[in-house]
């Protein structure tokens, strides 16, 4: 038997690996159009590699998918997180947890987990061709022919082929899919911090607010978690989640939105205003700017005081009720705007890509063409940011690689 895989990235190694461990007498190429292999598998999670998320449930894992999650329910029952891990320590790859759940290797450089799929590629006899990019895929009755870009490069007929392309960021990359009669959904970038050009908080660069609740004005799409105040605007995990949970409709706005901050990580205004009014009662001669609630930090606290016009000399008791009013409103509902977006690190991420209904999802097999099975973000799959991506590579790549 003869295995292509189209693709030399995560999903692409992961479904090689599995396909030749479940086949051993295949013959399995993989074919990466670029001179180098596992490219974004080495700047992922800032080129520590964040390999999964060690979160417990299925249903906890699911959450964390703005697209793909319920589908993914079933895929997650064959081959999960905790497989994940397993697999790579059973490979010699320790990894460590952190505090946020975000798995790595205990050496914290990619460059371990390139190298553990290469030992395990070199093996199990995978052949690995860079520099091959593939144009179309022809279906010859039970058989599938390759045709690759460059044209010196005679076509090439498999048995299966896997489809590990990843994300494309502009749909004319999935037109040869198309072709064959998938479903595309349109790609649009997912997982991106926010510009602010127009906006003074980019002085505070640098500040990161551990506990925030965002949304995005005019829509259902809220957010909560750690925010960083860039030099452009804001990111964080906060942002990245919003920008997630929000593709396509942020796409549909331009990325020109205003967006609504809760400093004080609380919804209920009483309870803040209670909050400020217990300050004053405790600290009534003190200066406004020396007592910061919630734990902001004092460049922070010292641009809110100025964006609402309170000096920063003013006691906490002159403040009154109008005072302490305007202060809750800048604290659970302050208003930025947002005029365009910026790349999360190197990293791109894209929400759309071959449909699931094109899909089926027990085998990862085309509904559509026989033999061709699909792995990774080339399908409509995307998560957040903590290590979600990659799972979802794993889990497609290993069950792509049954064959079934």
């Amino acid at each position: 038997m003869k295995i292509a895989i189209i693709g030399g990235g995560a999903a692409g190694f992961f479904s090689a690996i599995a396909a030749k461990e479940n086949y051993p007498d295949a013959r399995v190429v993989i074919f990466e159009k670029a001179q180098k292999v596992l490219a974004k598998v080495k700047i992922s999670g800032g080129g520590r590699c964040n390999l999964t998320n060690s979160c417990d449930s299925i249903t906890e894992l699911c959450s964390a998918y703005p697209r793909g999650g319920k589908s993914l329910k079933k895929a997650f029952h064959v081959f999960n997180n905790k497989d994940t891990m397993r697999w790579f320590e059973s490979r010699g790859i320790p990894l460590v947890t952190q505090s946020d759940n975000c798995v790595f290797p205990v050496s914290q450089d990619s460059q371990s987990i390139i190298d553990c799929f290469l030992r395990e590629s070199k093996k199990l006899k995978i052949e690995i061709k860079t520099g091959v990019g593939v144009k179309a895929i022809h279906p010859k009755t039970d058989l599938l022919e390759l045709e690759f870009i460059h044209e010196e490069i005679a076509p090439e007929i498999f048995d299966k082929i896997i489809v590990t392309t990843g994300g494309s960021p502009k749909r004319d990359g999935l037109n040869w899919l198309e072709k064959l009669n998938h479903k595309i959904e349109n790609p649009v970038p997912s997982l991106f911090s926010f510009k602010m050009s127009a906006e003074p908080i980019t002085r505070l660069m640098g500040i990161v607010v551990e506990n925030t609740q965002l949304s995005i004005q005019g829509t259902k799409i809220k957010s909560d978690g750690p925010l960083l105040i860039t030099h452009w605007g804001m990111s964080g995990p906060a942002i990245l989640k919003l920008s997630s949970w929000g593709a396509r409709e942020l796409s549909t706005m331009n990325y020109h939105f205003k967006i609504q901050v809760n400093w004080a990580n609380e919804q209920n205004n009483e309870i803040v205003i209670n909050d400020l009014n217990n300050i004053s009662k405790e600290y009534p001669n003190k200066f406004v700017s020396n007592i910061r609630p919630y734990g902001l930090q004092e460049r922070l606290w010292l641009f809110l005081l100025e964006k609402i016009e309170i000096p920063a000399n003013k006691k906490w008791n002159e403040l009154g009720k109008r005072g302490i009013n305007k202060l809750t409103a800048v604290l659970t509902n302050d208003m930025f705007t947002v005029n365009g977006k910026s790349t999360y690190k190197e990293e791109f991420v894209t929400c759309g890509g071959v449909s699931l209904q094109s899909i089926d999802l027990n085998t990862m097999q085309s509904k559509i063409c026989k033999n061709v099975y699909f792995a990774g973000e080339v399908l409509d799959i995307d998560a957040i940011t903590g290590g979600f991506n990659l799972q979802a590579a794993w889990t497609t790549g290993f069950i792509a690689g049954k064959l079934g």
